[in-house]
Parts: structure tokens; sequence; C-alpha cells
């Protein structure tokens, strides 16, 4: 009777232990002085207000040497697929038409109007069979991207659901679409305009 209510025990024990959510693979982060949330949720590409929430968080108070669980939003292959877009798409625009570029892909994502992930977005095509964003069409897409697109998606993603919602972006020099010509436009940043 001893030995079977240890193997119930030891049984009881093991399924609790399994239920429970692994911690052991979340990522965490020990706070360094001078860190802020928007610092952190910059360097590991997560939105601010999911690492706020994670940890349970309402303001903004760290203190150097304590632990943060970073949570697991975007994938690192979503990210370099992202980044290499903005590389191609933004090519010579300024960081902050990096981050607007990658913006709106992550605004799209959470629009009911387009597919609900990153990989969808990117190579969405229309009923027409035109693709979204150029460079898929053109093969642009395969060419790694360069540190400054990474952090502009970084930055995008810690940014995410904050901004003026724009779903577009184009070259007013260049669009031949008089749709997107017709489109509210949130923001004009080097030769791209954005609209929504």
């Amino acid at each position: 009777m001893k030995k079977l209510k240890k193997i119930m025990i030891a049984a009881t024990l093991s399924i609790g232990v399994l239920a429970l959510p692994n911690m052991a693979d979340a990522a965490s982060y020990k706070v360094q002085s001078g860190d802020s949330f928007w610092k952190i949720s910059n360097k590991f590409g997560v939105p601010l207000s999911s690492l706020l929430s994670t940890n349970n968080r309402t303001g903004s108070m760290l203190y150097a040497g304590e632990t943060l669980i970073i949570p697991d939003t975007v994938t690192n292959a979503e990210k370099d697929l992202m980044a290499r877009l903005v590389h191609a798409e933004a090519k010579g625009e300024s960081y902050a038409g990096k981050v607007a570029v990658a913006t709106v892909i992550l605004n799209r994502v959470d629009h009911k109007e387009f597919p609900n992930t990153i990989n969808s977005v990117i190579n969405q095509r229309s009923a027409g069979g035109y693709y979204a964003f150029t460079p898929i069409q053109n093969g642009a897409i395969n060419k790694p991207a360069n540190a400054e697109a990474k952090r502009a998606v970084n930055e995008a993603i810690a940014f995410r659901g904050q901004g003026s919602g724009s779903l577009y972006f184009y070259n007013p020099e260049t669009a031949k679409s008089k749709w997107i010509l017709s489109r509210e436009v949130t923001t004009t940043i080097g030769n791209h305009r954005f609209a929504k």
C-alpha cells in the first residue's frame, strides 16, 4: 500500500509539472543600468505593450538587476522576411522611412481587410495576380537585409499598435494607380507617401 501511495504521489507531481508552462523556453533579460522598457522592446523586437503586460507592469519603473520575461510575438524568420522587404522597398530612404514601411506590414496584419500573418501579408496577391509588394515579384526580397533594415523592423514591432494606421505606401513620382492616389495620406517620409 505504501508503494502504491508513493507511485500515485509521484505520478500526480509529474502530471502537475508537465501541465505548468515551461518558463525555461521563455526568453529572459536582466535589466542593465540605463535600460528602459522602450530600449528593451527595441532590442528584442517585441511590442512595448506586450513587454509591459507579460511582466505585469503598468508603469515605466525598472531596476537594474531585475529579470524581465521577453514575450515571443514575432519569430526570427518573420523578422528576417520583414527586414528583407524593408531593405528592398526602402533602399535609399531614411531610417524613419524604413520603420514606416515595416509598420505598414504590421498594420496590415492587424487590419481586418488583410491576411493575419506577416508571411501572408508580404506574399499577398490581388485577384488579378499582382503582388502587393514589388520585391516579391522581381526577386529583390531574396537579397539579405542590412543592419539598418533589421533595426527598423525591431523598432516597428516595438511601436506596434501606435501611430497613424498607415496601410499603404507609394512613390508619388512613379505611382500609376489612380486608386492609391485617392487614399488618405497619413505622412510623407522621403520619397514615400503613407496612406490608409
